[in-house]
Parts: structure tokens; C-alpha cells; sequence
């Protein structure tokens, strides 16, 4: 410390000039260097005026070269505020982290144990931190929306500068606005990855209490929003691209935010922006909210780290408005679609950067690097482009959102979370117009008859699906006038949602359905369009047999063709007996035989059928009475599994089974019970029709008569009983 103190009295008599006048003997005068050294005393009405220089604290930087062992070079703090805090982070572990937490207490023990007794468990401390690793990617793999959002809020989760100082070779942060302020809850400066120069822009959140207060939770004010401007201005004008990052619950809405126009600076970025002349992107790296994130996300690419989120509004915020209550925040965070993966299928997102297993927080130098790969990457695609070009590709980015373009294709990935649209009225044929329709093709059936050739087809095939369509419509119609439509909307979306989810059809659904079905059942007669409906259903069902006739008669042709020419062949042989014929003849009647199964095989295949052929031992000659009877029994079989594999029960739970065995390719071991149940349903439901008490009485009999028959002609000794076995007739079922 430094003392002066002045007195007149010394001066008294002694002009300035004297004072100040110098000469090598010192005696007429005192030296100015002499003056600078010597302590004054003037005293003055015994007041002493003293003024003391206070030492000054010596800087605190530049601080070490490498202050963090896993940061390249050093982290350049003497050019910012921020620095490596001293105190290490506590460990905060979620709700839904907690069953990690019994692993992790049982590796301590071990290790504390193998301290203790000097003993090696060095095995069992592996195959825990094996078991502990594991269960933390099955955990993080089957995130919830409403967990995703806990971890882009969790307080250890590395912060922008931390991702900055990671990926930078050099970093210079600007500070202020320009008009007064400067907003630490925004943080912009210059800096290059790879001698690349570019303009970095984020929202900063504080690792701590200490500095969440201080950068005001990283919700910034309008003060914030135009210091980004200015470095937006700033990079567009020396032709820097522009990394923004996302990290904030939303803007600080506070009155005086309000009051120095908070509205107004999120919308002069968001005109700007769009207005750059330079590469932009943006990366969520946390949590983004409404405007306050947008404010500086308009970019050509954004990028979400694995577990961010991106909102209009909050989880809370939605469900408190939405269910009168916050705690409804997990079923609001699965509405919103906020998440990395969701808002990639909306197209909203442009990539997703990868996370370690545990979230950003648990491996912050691997994430940054990923970061720092994903700008380069996504830097080489924009720089690429030309200025036209690139601004055109931002502009389009925005414009596409949410919107489609007439006539041109929809994307298929975009047209599943699209809005279903209104389903446009369709002109449909009278009944004299059908008429004259299916009188033309049954002239045309009947010209293929009489000429031998084969029936139209196409013909029948375009007459069955247009009246599909007619019958379609007309259902509509009718379940719209008796009021059933929003009931069986409804009905859609759940059934929808269960596929989606590759769920079994939950039994209350299906009573729903069933309840639904059978009302419109009931009411349909008193639909005013029932007439129509009910004529153009007859007209389908009789298409639709004379195609099954059609096709069956065009298969007649062809076996009767091939019969013929075998019979020619055996009639000029001359044999009596198939043991008689020649072998080309044998050949050639096996082969045809071998033809006609196959076609019968797939016939049978085509409704999803697999038919195992069971042959029988018994006695040709001794059967060949009751093959009418056999026939009509196969028939009337064929037909109620038929009518039973159709059925809108069936068919779901077909494709319920192959999805389930898909899943089961796939590796899913909870899809094979489930397999199992689903055969088990399957093979019940097709038994318990064929069971039925007139088809199992008509088997009965016949059965009977047959094995009297076999029993009569065996002779007395029982000698072809003895060859003879009998087996009934087996249909195995798969549904592969």
C-alpha cells in the first residue's frame, strides 16, 4: 500500500517554477525524478487526505494447457467463462434406472470383498459388469417418449460449450448485443474444426445450480435472440457456415422479456435465416422448445442427438391443458411425437446422431466426436451447393412440412402419418347399366362354350372387382345413413393400433366388431339403399361362381383332353388290366394321375392350406361302390373349410400367425408360445366346424358301410382283411 500525503506549509515562498527547474547540482531546485521519488507531507488544517492503491488479485488465467484428460490440446478458457468446474459431478440416476442400480452395488461388494480378503473374483466381477452392460442396452433400447425426455434433461448431460471446446480446434467467443447487453444464456463465437472456419451459435445451460442461475437455465431473453442475429450477420457477411445448437426449454417469458419485445426478435431470426446466403445446421443436443428453439433452428439440416427432444409445447405444459393434469405428461410425450425417431418419419429431422448406452452424459468426448463427424459430413453435402441452390433447399425443407403437391406421388413414408382423406363421391352404375353389363358377358361365356375355347377371364375378373367397388360404396352409403359410420371409424384406428403395434386382437375388441357387425346386420334392411345393394351383392356372388365355373371348366377341358388321348393309347393296346399295359402307357397314366393331385394340392394351397395325401391299402374294387358317396362327403367337407377359412375370424388369426413367425425368424423367443397358442386356436376352430354333428354322422355312416364291405369281400379266412388296412382321411393344417 501506498501512502501520500500533502502539507502547503512546505512550499511556502517557493514559486512552481523554482520547484520545477532543474540543475545538475540539485541546490536551486529539486528534480523531477528526485520529485518522483520523495514522499510529500502538506499538511493542511491537520486534515490528512490519504489514498490507498489496493493490491489487485493476481489473474486466474491462462489456466493449464490439458485442464481435462480426455480434451485434446487443452480447452481454451482464457477466452471465455467458461471452465472445468472443480468439484466432479454428482451421479443422478433416473426413476426408470434404478433396477441397474442392484448390479451396480453387487460389482462395488465384489470389488470391495476382493480388497478386503485378497482374493481373485475377478471372473465374477466380469460377468457382472458383463450382466451390468447388457441390461443397460436392452434398457436403452426400448426407450419410452416420456424417458427420452428425462434424459435430454438430465443435469449431468454435457452442455454446448462442452460439445464446443470437444470439437474445436480454436474457439473465440463473441460477447454482446450491441445494444447494451450481453446474454449469457446464449453463447456465439468463431471456430474451426479441421482448419475449417465456421460461426457457432447455442443456447447454454449451466451444469450446476450456481451456473444455471447465472445463464438463467438457458432460456434466453431478447437480448440473446438479437446477439445471434448480429453473428448470423456477422458470418453471412466473411462467408462463415453457421453450426446453431439447440438446448432449451423455451424463451424466458417474463414481463420484461415482453416488454423489450420477445415476439419480435424470435421472428426477425426467423426471417433471417431464411435469408443466409450461407450453409446452416442445427443440432438438438438436448431439449427444444417451441419458438425460443426455433429461433435459431431454421437451417438447411436438422440434426437430433439420439435421446433429444423437440417440442411446440412440453410434455407437462400439453397435459396439463389437455387432461386437466401434469402427471398425464407420459401419455401427452407419446402424442406429441417429439422424439429423434418420430420426428425423422415426419421428415421434420434430418439425421440422428448416435448415443453410448446410458445417454450423452455417460461418454461426452464420444458423442462430441460423433458431432463433430456428423457437421463434416453434412458441411461437405451444403458447401457443395451453390447460393441459389442452397437457399432453394432451405426454403423446400419448410415448405414440404405437413403438405403435399397435386400430382405429383406422395412419399410412402410420409403418407402413413398423413391425415386420411375424405373419400370422394363415386358415380356408380344403375341397375339397368349392370344388366346390360353382365347380359354381354354372358353372351361372351356362352360363345366360349359353344366353341370350346376359353372363357373370358379378364373379362369376369374386371366385372368382379368394379362390382366390389359398387358394393363397397353402397355399404357406405348404408352405414352412413343409419348413423354407424363414426362408431366403425373408431373401431378402424383400434384395430389399426393393435396391428401397428403387432399385438393379439384384444377379446374386447372383437366383441366390439362382433356387437357392430351384428347391428349392421340387423339394420341393414332399413337402409334406403338396400334394393341396390342387395341386387349388386347377387349380381357379385353370381360372377364370381361362373368364374369358379369357368376356371374349373377350362381344368375339365384339359384333363378330359389328356384322358382322351390316354384312353386311345390303351383301347388300341389291347389290355385288360394296368399290369397288362406297356410301360410308356404306365407312365404316362401315373403322370397324368401325379398332374391331377397337384392341381387338386394347389387348389387347396391357395386358401393356405397344406393337404398331407394319406394312402390306402384297401381293396379298389371293394370301394369303388361307395366313391359317389366318398365324393359328396369330400365336397360338402371342402366347403364348410372353405366358408370357415374366410371367415373374417380365421383370416385375422392367419396373420396374426405368420407375423408372429416372422418375428420368430427374427430372433423374437416370446413369438413362439405364441405360435403355439395361435396353431392351437386355428386347428380347434377348423375341427370343431368339421366336427359338426351332420358332418360327423354322414363320416360315421359312410365309415360303417365301408368297413362292412371290406369285411364281406375279405372271404371267409379273413384273407384281405389281413392285407387290407384302412386309414381315415387326414387334413393337416399349416399356415406358413
Amino acid at each position: 500500500m501506498a501512502s501520500i500525503s500533502y502539507s502547503p506549509a512546505a512550499f511556502d515562498g517557493t514559486s512552481a517554477s523554482d520547484l520545477l527547474r532543474s540543475s545538475s547540482s540539485s541546490v536551486t531546485g529539486i528534480p523531477l525524478k528526485t520529485l518522483g521519488k520523495v514522499r510529500f507531507v502538506v499538511k493542511r488544517r491537520d486534515v490528512i487526505v490519504a489514498a490507498k492503491m489496493r493490491k489487485m488479485k493476481k489473474h486466474e488465467y491462462p489456466w493449464p494447457a490439458d485442464p481435462h484428460p480426455n480434451v485434446k490440446g487443452g480447452v481454451l478458457t482464457h477466452l471465455s467463462h467458461f471452465k472445468p468446474l472443480k468439484e466432479k459431478l454428482k451421479p443422478v440416476t433416473l426413476d426408470f434406472e434404478k433396477p441397474l442400480d442392484d448390479v451396480e452395488k453387487k460389482i462395488v461388494d465384489v470389488r470391495k470383498m476382493a480388497n478386503e480378503t485378497g482374493l481373485d473374483f475377478s471372473d465374477q466381477i466380469i460377468s457382472l459388469e458383463n450382466k451390468y452392460q447388457q441390461a443397460l442396452k436392452e434398457l436403452y433400447l426400448h426407450l419410452t417418449p416420456i424417458q427420452r425426455v428425462n434424459i435430454a434433461r438430465h443435469p449431468n448431460r454435457p452442455t454446448f460449450l462442452d460439445h464446443v471446446f470437444n470439437i474445436t480446434d480454436k474457439f473465440v467467443e463473441l460477447h454482446g448485443d450491441r445494444a447494451g447487453y450481453d446474454d449469457p444464456a446464449i453463447v456465439t463465437g468463431i471456430g474451426t474444426i479441421d482448419g475449417r472456419r465456421y460461426m457457432f451459435i447455442g443456447q447454454q445451460k449451466g451444469r450446476n445450480t450456481k451456473e444455471n442461475i447465472q445463464r438463467n437455465f438457458g432460456m434466453p431473453t431478447p437480448h440473446g435472440y438479437r446477439k445471434a442475429l448480429r453473428m448470423m450477420y456477422y458470418a453471412d457477411h466473411h462467408g462463415f457456415p453457421i453450426v446453431t445448437f439447440i438446448d432449451t426449454p423455451g424463451a424466458y417469458a417474463d414481463l420484461k422479456s415482453e416488454e423489450l419485445g420477445q415476439g419480435e426478435a424470435i421472428a426477425h431470426n426467423l426471417r433471417t435465416m431464411f435469408g443466409l446466403k450461407v450453409p446452416i445446421v442445427s443440432i438438438v443436443i438436448g431439449e427444444g422448445g417451441s419458438g425460443g428453439a426455433l429461433a435459431i433452428g431454421c437451417a438447411n439440416k436438422l440434426l437430433m442427438l439420439e435421446n433429444a427432444v423437440f417440442y411446440v409445447a412440453s410434455p407437462e405444459a400439453c397435459a396439463a391443458i389437455l387432461w386437466k393434469s401434469a402427471k398425464a405428461s407420459p401419455k401427452a410425450a407419446e402424442k406429441l411425437r417429439i422424439t429423434a425417431p418420430e420426428l425423422c418419419k415426419l421428415q421434420i429431422c434430418d439425421g440422428i446422431i448416435p448415443e453410448p448406452p446410458g445417454g450423452a452424459h455417460a461418454g461426452a468426448t464420444w458423442t462430441s466426436q460423433e458431432i463433430k463427424a456428423a457437421i463434416n459430413e453434412t458441411m461437405d453435402e451444403l458447401t457443395a451447393m451453390d447460393t441459389e441452390e442452397l437457399l432453394k433447399h432451405r426454403m423446400h425443407k419448410f415448405r414440404k412440412l405437413g403438405g403435399f403437391q397435386e400430382g405429383v406421388p406422395i412419399d410412402p413414408k410420409k403418407k402413413v402419418n398423413m391425415k386420411k382423406k375424405e373419400e370422394k363421391t363415386v358415380p356408380r352404375s344403375s341397375k339397368a347399366e349392370l344388366e346390360g353389363e353382365i347380359e354381354k358377358l354372358k353372351q361372351q361365356i356362352l360363345k366360349a362354350k359353344e366353341s370350346s375355347t376359353k372363357p373370358p377371364e379378364v373379362a369376369l375378373k374386371n366385372m368382379i372387382e368394379k362390382l366390389k367397388e359398387e358394393a363397397y360404396h353402397e355399404y357406405s352409403e348404408a352405414i352412413r345413413a343409419m348413423g354407424l359410420k363414426d362408431r366403425l371409424e373408431m373401431l378402424r384406428e383400434e384395430v389399426s393400433k393393435v396391428n401397428s403395434k403387432d399385438r393379439l386382437m384384444n377379446p374386447v375388441l372383437m366383441d366390439k366388431i362382433e356387437k357392430l357387425k351384428h347391428e349392421l346386420n340387423q339394420s341393414l334392411s332399413a337402409a334406403p339403399n338396400y334394393t341396390i345393394l342387395k341386387y349388386k351383392l347377387d349380381m357379385l356372388k353370381e360372377v364370381s361362381t361362373a368364374k369358379s365355373l369357368s376356371k374349373a371348366a377350362t381344368m375339365k377341358q384339359e384333363v378330359n383332353k389328356k384322358l382322351s388321348e390316354i384312353m386311345a393309347e390303351v383301347q388300341s393296346s389291347g389290355s385288360s388290366s394296368f399290369i397288362d399295359l406297356d410301360e410308356g402307357v404306365k407312365d404316362k397314366i401315373l403322370k397324368l394321375k401325379s398332374e391331377i393331385e397337384l392341381e387338386m394340392i394347389s387348389a387347396l394351397e391357395s386358401l393356405s392350406l397344406e393337404v398331407v395325401v394319406v394312402k390306402s391299402n384297401a381293396n379298389p374294387a371293394s370301394l369303388s361302390v361307395f366313391k359317389n358317396n366318398v365324393d359328396n362327403l369330400n365336397e360338402e367337407i371342402n366347403k364348410t373349410i372353405e366358408e370357415v377359412v374366410n371367415s373374417s375370424e380365421l383370416k385375422n388369426m392367419m396373420e396374426l400367425l405368420k407375423l408372429e413367425k416372422a418375428k420368430a425368424e427374427a430372433g423374437n423367443v416370446e413369438s413362439e408360445s405364441k405360435i403355439e397358442a395361435l396353431q392351437q386356436q386355428i386347428k380347434q376352430r377348423i375341427s370343431e366346424v368339421i366336427s359338426s354333428s351332420e358332418l360327423k354322422e354322414k363320416h360315421q355312416e359312410l365309415k360303417a358301410e365301408i368297413s362292412e364291405a371290406i369285411q364281406s369281400s375279405g372271404g371267409a379266412n379273413g384273407s384281405l382283411q389281413k392285407e387290407t388296412k384302412h386309414a381315415e382321411p387326414m387334413l393337416e393344417m399349416n399356415f406358413a
